[in-house]
């Protein structure tokens, strides 16, 4: 059965459109037994994140909501969990809904909107979207 990955990403899509682009890279996930579900706080981000390889793609509260509750595995910026973070276009009902998800939740500490993670660096997003391939690599090794 293939794995469902949620990806939330906002503003443009540029750190969803890269996982996504070297998700479908990585030759450990080169069987495809992961379903990409691309979730846009915005039309812009979801249309990006589509473009980039995504299987699915939606945009808004809604399809946040719906698509954390079966996920295996939710990605993108640690902004997700929080309410009003992504310059706002993160809602109440999608920090609650990936917060509450039984998922893997993989989250990159990107220090912006008023959330920082004491304790991480300043990598740059196309390191950290290598760290985040490995992670899943990882987390699914088992199973």
């Amino acid at each position: 059965m293939k794995k469902k990955i949620v990806i939330i990403d906002g503003q443009g899509g540029r750190i969803g459109s890269m996982l996504i682009e070297r998700i479908r890279s990585d030759k450990a996930m080169s069987d495809r037994k992961y379903v990409i579900y691309a979730i846009g706080t915005n039309s812009i981000a979801a249309s990006a994140m589509i473009k980039a390889g995504a299987d699915f793609g939606a945009a808004g509260e809604n399809p946040a909501v719906i698509n954390c509750r079966d996920a295996d595995i939710i990605i993108g910026p640690l902004g997700i969990l929080a309410a009003d973070s992504l310059l706002g276009e993160i809602t109440p009902a999608m920090a609650v809904a990936v917060g509450q998800s039984p998922a893997q939740k993989i989250l990159l500490p990107i220090n912006k909107c008023g959330n920082y993670v004491v304790g991480t660096q300043n990598i740059p997003i196309p390191e950290l979207i290598e760290m985040t391939v490995d992670t899943i690599n990882n987390v699914t090794k088992d199973n």
